[in-house]
């Protein structure tokens, strides 16, 4: 239960009352009229008033220009308030329009109201209060500004029309979501309406706030009498509404225009008797699983079963032509992106502008502002780049999503106090220094670590958004049973909200948006609260064969290949051999369907009937696992077509490894000369490894010595490694935006330590251009094109 606290009210129509002249600044009574002044202030206090407000609601750079420096106004001000109450520093708008709706830029405005808070706070005020405000981003400059230039409680209200709506459109739930985010000690409302009309708007902000909440209601609406301006709601009127506010959940109370001491004096006496002497009702309520968000104008829930989609194509991963447009700064392009997937049904838009050879922190920070000029949508801030958070978390109108955290304690340690200090809600990644854990009980340990290390920071459940991870069943059939597990697990044992970027799970399969629909749907009804998509393209519905392939039930999704695969005039066949086949053929067939025992028995029976083992290699393996290469380069055979076959090439290998040199074809069967190594590796930074591991399986089945040193590896690490494995040449992987630095930093040490090994770079996220950047010797598109570089290379 909060304690009633009560404000003072109307300033100006006291000032008035006292000889202030039509026109004359109030401010400036601080200096030339201070008696009066300080009057005002004392009948207040008087009157039952437990906080004043100084007169310093105009006193800022951009909006005062009167005769006397600000240094001087405000501590005077300041110091005639101090008469037996709170003082607050009052802080009133700029009476500018911010950008984009304006010309003020945010942080012109953010500085005016920094520079009143720093002198308010060494002059003494108890608190500051921000009010009147109508813009959102204008509220957040003065709220930043006072909570980053002080330690004083900061109370904030805002003038809302008879809709209840800001000037610039947001609705009650939006200042509260934006507000709640940022921390702010005590909200609400003041001026524009009169107490019976502010009622119903009390009662909207109680149900959604989690703080002490204020009003201070005009004196009715003006009306002009005989030339002059008069409010018509006298002080009992005014006083019997006041006990119904308080009623409502208001517990710290006053008056704006129009209203006197005697108004005040009035709705003491009457919030009291109403209240029997007992606290009023709190407005704060228990903490709710539902996740807000909010843009200047609207707010988005997120709660589990929801599924609502969060639009994926303001991210350049995989997206040749946004890449481009951030590169040559075409925000038209993006702009366009924006609206076509708000328009396609996003509710959320996520925002990524990692791509390399562009400053990532100034192209956030200015996209996700022009973003938010043409769409009214929440937004999503994409980035792991601790620079390009703070700037975009200043920047965003409203309280974003902010993906992502994870369980690695750098991760937290940048992301928790810049989300704390800017407001917003996380998104968390169920992995950690150890990588993606194979089990739903590990990535549940992940989140509740997650989740007890941001209680630290005063953040709850509902601050989160918890990302279960989607792997690709093609490279792991249980992949996608992992996930949903993970979803249903996050939502009931631990009661968060979830999020899945669903089209992961498709990667190196045919039909891709079936397959990412049937996940979507089961992942929905997993609990899945929403889904990184496209929004043109995802829809709940739920296709029997792509189940199958999801719950592993279609062995190495081979009905669904089946089915889904179409089969381009004189491209390259992966059928079996004729019946009855042996030797190389019956190994080549046994290969290309990746059959395993099939695979190492024929390589055995070669050796067995006289064949050597290059013979083995030359004439059965390495033919077939070029047919199925060269099938899976031009997208007849995808990507668990491909493995198989890896791994059944991987059990011939064996045999002949293991029998090659007793059997009968060892004699005379010769031997390839020793090849340098092949050194690779996800950069530092970077937890994915598919891509990687898909190359070493390709390049080891190739003959090729293949040190596999992981993910996340130091760029210092895999110089060394190299150098000591006098390695012939170095691949390195990144899928994601923010690493590619380490990328380029590896090159950089490889060639610094005069290193003759080649280097040769590939990923989701690296281009030809990129490789070319850095100075790669060679740009890998997939794992074929790997394969391909090391022959040239290494023979």
């Amino acid at each position: 239960m909060s304690e009633l606290k009560f404000l003072d009210g109307g300033f100006g129509t006291m000032m008035q009352a006292a000889g202030l002249p039509p026109g004359k600044d109030p401010t400036d009574w601080n200096v030339e009229n201070p008696d009066a002044v300080a009057a005002v202030h004392r009948a207040y206090v008087e009157a039952g008033s437990g906080i004043v407000l100084a007169n310093t609601f105009g006193a800022n750079r951009l909006k005062y220009h009167g005769p006397h420096p600000l240094d001087e106004i405000i501590p005077s001000a300041i110091s005639l308030a101090r008469c037996g109450a709170l003082v607050a520093l009052d802080i009133g708008p700029t009476g500018k329009l911010l950008k984009p709706a304006g010309d003020l830029d945010f942080d012109a405005a953010y500085e005016a109201f920094a520079e009143m808070v720093r002198i308010g706070a060494a002059a003494g005020a108890d608190l500051v209060f921000v009010e009147t405000m109508g813009d959102t981003r204008e509220l957040k400059a003065a709220v930043l500004a006072a909570k980053l230039n002080s330690s004083l409680p900061v109370f904030a209200t805002v003038a809302l029309d008879e809709s209840g709506k800001l000037l610039t459109g947001a609705s009650v739930e939006c200042v509260a979501t934006l507000l709640e985010s940022l921390g702010v000690d005590a909200y609400g409302f003041n001026c524009g309406l009169g107490p019976d009309k502010m009622l119903p708007f009390v009662e909207r902000l109680a149900k959604v706030s989690t703080k002490p909440l204020i009003v201070k209601p005009n004196a009715g609406m003006p009306k002009l009498v005989d030339g002059r301006t008069v409010f018509t709601v006298g002080p009992d009127e005014f006083a019997e509404t006041t006990a119904r506010l308080v009623d409502a959940g208001a517990s710290i109370v006053g008056g704006c225009c129009g209203t006197t001491p005697a108004h005040i004096a009035a709705s003491v006496a009457a919030a009291k008797k109403a209240t029997s002497g007992a606290t009023p009702r709190s407005a704060a309520h228990l903490p709710r699983s539902a996740t807000r968000v909010s843009s200047g104008t609207c707010v988005v829930e997120l709660s589990p079963h929801q599924g609502l989609v969060i639009g994926e194509r303001i991210n350049p991963t995989g997206k040749k032509l946004l890449k481009e447009a951030y590169l040559r700064g075409d925000t038209a392009y993006v702009l366009r992106e924006a609206v076509k997937q708000v328009d396609a049904g996003a509710e959320i838009l996520d925002v990524n502008c990692g791509v390399p050879g562009i400053d990532e922190a100034a192209t956030l920070e200015s996209t996700v502002e022009t973003v938010q000029s043409v769409v009214t949508c929440p937004i999503q801030i994409d980035t792991a780049d601790p620079e390009a958070l703070e700037r975009a978390l200043l920047r965003v109108n409203g309280k974003p999503l902010v993906n992502s955290v994870n369980g690695k304690r750098e991760s937290m340690d940048a992301v928790f106090p810049r989300v704390k200090r800017y407001g917003g809600a996380i998104v968390g990644l169920c992995l950690d220094e150890e990588g993606i854990p194979a089990t739903a009980d590990g990535r549940l340990a992940i989140a509740r670590r997650i989740l007890e290390e941001g209680a630290k920071y005063g953040f709850s459940k509902s601050d989160f958004v918890f990302d279960a991870l989607t792997l690709a069943v093609s490279a792991d059939a249980q992949a996608a049973v992992l996930t949903l597990e993970t979803v249903r697990r996050l939502t009931e044992e631990l009661g968060v909200n979830t999020v899945l970027g669903v089209s992961n799970v498709s990667f190196g399969l045919p039909n891709r948006p079936a397959l990412n629909n049937a996940m979507y749907a089961l992942a929905k009804r997993a609990g899945l609260s929403a889904a990184i998509a496209n929004p043109s393209l995802i829809r709940d519905e739920l296709d029997p064969a792509a189940e199958d392939v999801l719950l592993a039930r279609d062995r190495n999704c081979e009905r669904w290949i089946a089915k889904n695969a179409v089969k381009a005039p004189g491209a390259p066949s992966v059928a079996a051999a004729p019946s009855g086949a042996s030797g190389p053929e019956a190994l080549g067939a046994a290969i290309r369907r990746g059959l395993r025992d099939d695979a190492a028995a024929a390589a055995k029976a070669m050796l067995d009937s006289g064949s050597s083992a290059m013979d083995v290699i030359e004439k059965g393996i390495v033919p077939a696992l070029e047919l199925v290469g060269n099938a899976f380069e031009k997208g007849t055979a995808f990507l668990p077509q491909l493995l198989m076959a890896a791994d059944a090439a991987g059990d011939a290998f064996a045999v002949v490894r293991k029998e090659g040199l007793k059997g009968p074809g060892a004699q005379g069967g010769g031997s390839r000369p020793a090849r340098r190594p092949i050194v690779i590796a996800t950069v530092k930074g970077d937890i994915h490894d598919i891509g990687k591991n898909i190359v070493r399986a390709l390049l080891e089945n190739y003959g090729f010595d293949v040190i596999d040193l992981g993910r996340d590896v130091a760029p210092e690490t895999i110089v060394e490694r190299a150098r000591s494995a006098n390695a012939g040449m170095i691949g390195l992987s990144a899928l994601m935006t923010t690493t590619v630095g380490a990328m380029a930093e590896t090159i950089r040490q490889a060639k610094a330590a005069g290193l003759d090994a080649k280097t040769f770079v590939g990923g989701a996220v690296v281009t030809q251009e990129y490789a070319d950047s850095i100075g790669a010797d060679f740009y890998a598109k997939d794992a074929m094109q790997s394969v391909r570089i090391a022959e040239r290379v290494l023979g």
